[in-house]
C-alpha cells in the first residue's frame, strides 16, 4: 500500500497534474495500444522498466515551472501584477519575488477544483492499479481541456488551428492538446493587457495631474514621482486597492 493512499496533497497532485498532461499531449493516436512492462504498440514488443519509467516521470517534472505558467491562469495573473506595481512606480518597494508568490497563491485557489478532480479521478486509481496510464492520461486532460477552453476566445483558437493546418473540427474540444494550449496562452496574454490597461488609467491620470500642477508652479526641477508616489499609494490605500485587484483577477477565470 502507498504510503500517498488516503491524503490529498497540493504538491503531489500539481505534480501528477503536469506530468499527466504533458504526456497526453504526446500520446500515441487512436488505435495504437500501449502498455507499460512488457506489452505491444502496434503488433511491437517493446519493453517499459521502472528504471525508464522513473527517468521519464523525473524528466517531466523539470518542466513543472514552465506547465504550471502555461496550462494555469499563473501567466495572468503574474502580468497583471507587474503592470500594477508598474503603475504604482514600486519598482524597489514591491519585489519580484513577492509579485511571483502572490501570483501563484491565486493559480493554486483558481486551479484547486481542477488539481482535486486529476487527483481523485486519474492519479489515485492509476496508483492503485485500478486503471492504466493511458486511461489516466485521458482523464487527467478533460478537465485541463475543458479549463483551457472556457478562457480560450475562438478567434485564437480559429488562428492557432489556421497556423497550424489543422482540420476543421465538430466542437472545439475536439483540436489536438497543443492547439488549444497555443490558443490559451494567446488568450491569456490578451485578458491579462485588457486587466492591466484599467488599472493603469487611473494612476496615470495622477500622474498627468502632478506634471502640470509642478509645470505650472515653475517647480519643473522637481520629479512628478516623488510627489505623484504618495498619493497615488493614498488612493490605493483608501479604496483597498488589494481586495479590488485581486477580486478582479480571480472572478476574471471562466467558471466550468
Amino acid at each position: 500500500m502507498s504510503p500517498l493512499h488516503g491524503r490529498r496533497w497540493p504538491s503531489y497532485a500539481g505534480a501528477a497534474l503536469a506530468v499527466a498532461v504533458l504526456l497526453s499531449a504526446a500520446a500515441p493516436a487512436s488505435g495504437a495500444t500501449i502498455e507499460v512492462l512488457g506489452q505491444t504498440v502496434d503488433g511491437a514488443q517493446t519493453e517499459f522498466t521502472v528504471k525508464t519509467q522513473v527517468l521519464v516521470i523525473m524528466t517531466l517534472l523539470g518542466l513543472l515551472p514552465v506547465m504550471a505558467m502555461m496550462m494555469t491562469s499563473f501567466t495572468r495573473f503574474v502580468i497583471v501584477l507587474s503592470l500594477l506595481r508598474q503603475a504604482l512606480g514600486l519598482q524597489q518597494g514591491l519585489p519580484p519575488r513577492i509579485i511571483t508568490g502572490v501570483a501563484l497563491i491565486l493559480t493554486l485557489l483558481v486551479m484547486k477544483p481542477i488539481g482535486e478532480q486529476i487527483w481523485t479521478q486519474a492519479f489515485v486509481p492509476y496508483d492503485q492499479d485500478q486503471i492504466g496510464l493511458e486511461q489516466a492520461l485521458k482523464i487527467a486532460e478533460v478537465p485541463v481541456s475543458r479549463f483551457m477552453l472556457a478562457q480560450t476566445s475562438k478567434a485564437a483558437l480559429a488562428q492557432v488551428s489556421y497556423l497550424a493546418g489543422a482540420s476543421d473540427v465538430a466542437e472545439p474540444a475536439d483540436h489536438a492538446f497543443t492547439i488549444k494550449l497555443a490558443a490559451f496562452v494567446l488568450s491569456e496574454l490578451k485578458t491579462a493587457f485588457q486587466i492591466g490597461c484599467m488599472l493603469f488609467i487611473p494612476f496615470l491620470v495622477i500622474d498627468l495631474v502632478v506634471a502640470s500642477v509642478l509645470m505650472a508652479m515653475g517647480m519643473m526641477m522637481l520629479s512628478p514621482l516623488v510627489i505623484s508616489l504618495p498619493l497615488k499609494l493614498l488612493l490605493f490605500v483608501l479604496v483597498d486597492g488589494w481586495t479590488l485587484t485581486v477580486n478582479t483577477l480571480v472572478t476574471s477565470v471562466q467558471a466550468l
